[in-house]
């Protein structure tokens, strides 16, 4: 199945690059709300279900035994932009656990964020694992070995406790068995499982309303939706699009992944969503997730109008000048201008 053009690119007036996807929304009870293109090829999510992997340290105890509060949480959820206030957190989390940053398995890279770059630069420095966008997350696993005894060298491993506790999270919260799933191995090192988009948008609707999960499971799965919500800045930092968009509307819940891939959900209406851009534009995947969001009859009119700007990107040139669009395809939007199933009464 070709998956349909999803996105748009204009200059001039007429079309200059297309994008192809595929997207699913799906509710709390796992039917399907909205589909368009294949939404049953397997991919990989990569950082966009940081959250399932944080769900072990919330709902295992280490988080609270190890005092971590919330904008840590939300750290472990991240995908940041290793400014200064993220890899201070990452520090302050190993301190915690009376670990440093040679503990940490992910490797490391300059920030993302191009002014953290640069000062690191001017000092003379070079970057370390805590710059790793990944720092938060890995720290939030060498916390879950520390407080369940398990040696916490190998963490990244497939077969050590802690991955192997993810893998059972994610299956469960997905509805998919991650024993038979594709594995790779994501940037950080860690396992990445390939999964269909419908089950990913299946894990967020519960993440978001907790249906089907167990109380303990269910009241991690509220905790670390609300930290996210409550500190958009460390999720991802300084004019990414998952700060931006949690910033102007802190009822969305939303996650970036790599090669084009978004989830995120809904938490006051139980849905969730998953998108992927075939050749893994971020930018293609950034309009489709706030489009679809947009076209959920669960806001209000001012989040409606908020999320719709988040779906129609001017392209200016260096001079500022206004010299194209991106947006959803007319073939996109049509579909998502007929899907019903969310329940207008929960704006």
């Amino acid at each position: 199945m070709v998956n349909p053009v999803t996105v748009e690119v204009t200059r001039g007036g007429i079309v200059e690059s297309r994008h192809r996807g595929a997207l699913a929304i799906v509710d709390s009870h796992g039917r399907l709300v909205a589909g368009l293109g294949d939404i049953e090829v397997p991919v990989f999510p990569r950082s966009a279900i940081k959250a399932f992997q944080a769900l072990p340290l919330v709902e295992n105890g280490a988080a609270d035994a190890f005092g971590f509060t919330p904008a840590e949480i939300a750290l472990a959820c991240a995908s940041h932009g290793g400014e200064p206030a993220h890899v201070e957190t990452a520090r302050g989390m190993l301190a915690k656990l009376g670990l440093d940053e040679s503990a940490l398995e992910c490797g490391a890279h300059w920030p993302t964020w191009p002014k953290a770059a640069r000062d690191l630069a001017h000092e003379g420095l070079e970057p370390g694992a805590l710059h790793n966008n990944c720092s938060g997350k890995h720290a939030g696993m060498l916390a879950v070995a520390r407080h369940a005894g398990v040696a916490h060298r190998g963490y990244v491993r497939r077969d050590h406790a802690v991955q192997r506790g993810i893998a059972d999270v994610i299956a469960d919260m997905c509805g998919a068995a991650t024993l038979s799933a594709p594995c790779g191995t994501d940037g950080c090192s860690v396992p990445t499982w390939a999964l269909p988009l419908g089950a990913l948008a299946r894990g967020f609707a519960r993440l978001a309303s907790g249906e089907g999960l167990s109380p303990a499971r269910a009241e991690a799965a509220r905790r670390i939706v609300e930290a996210v919500r409550g500190n958009p800045f460390m999720v991802a930092g300084t004019r990414r699009f998952c700060t931006r968009l949690m910033e102007a509307v802190p009822r969305a819940f939303v996650k970036t992944g790599a090669e084009g891939v978004f989830c995120g959900a809904v938490p006051h209406a139980g849905l969730g969503l998953a998108v992927k851009c075939d050749d893994g534009a971020s930018r293609a995947a950034e309009v489709t997730t706030a489009a679809a969001l947009a076209s959920l009859p669960v806001w209000s009119d001012g989040e409606r109008r908020v999320l719709e700007s988040f779906a129609a990107v001017e392209l200016r040139n260096w001079n500022e000048i206004h010299v194209g669009d991106i947006r959803l395809s007319e073939e996109a939007a049509a579909l998502l201008k007929a899907a019903a199933g969310a329940p207008s009464d929960q704006a």
